[in-house]
């Protein structure tokens, strides 16, 4: 059986380090200081989500599909992610604009739908207010 592989001491809660490698097919062992990706250190919750998020490529309105999560919700964990995987503010001029680009296609959207009839104009107004806030 395969177990995910600790990255915090259970005693001290320090990281651990990998310290020992062994082949599956044959008896071959290697021992020295490895260390892990990133994304290992993720746990299963933030792992699922970028696979999906890979999945749809970038998409967050497919990846709101795929989950059945909200377009907040998942801006809330795409920024999760980033953050667990050590990007603070000082990394996030591009990102910021990314989303500041994606708040513009948001609201299109929304126009858009408001246009074509799909939502009221009550709705609307709730989708831009959401949008804003996120």
């Amino acid at each position: 059986m395969n177990y995910k592989m600790p990255h915090r001491c259970p005693v001290c809660d320090q990281e651990m380090k990998i310290s020992k490698l062994s082949c599956t097919h044959c008896p071959t062992k290697i021992e020295g200081e490895f260390s892990a990706c990133k994304f290992c250190r993720l746990p299963a919750e933030q792992l699922v989500f970028m696979e999906a998020f890979i999945k749809c490529r970038g998409n967050i309105k497919e990846v709101e599909k795929e989950l059945g999560i909200s377009y907040p919700t998942v801006r809330s964990r795409l920024d999760s992610v980033i953050e667990a995987l050590g990007y603070g503010a000082g990394k996030e001029s591009e990102y910021e604009k990314s989303n500041s680009a994606e708040e513009s296609l948001r609201r299109q959207e929304i126009l858009e739908a408001l246009e074509r009839g799909e939502i009221s104009a009550q709705e609307a107004a709730l989708q831009m207010r959401k949008s804003s806030k996120d």
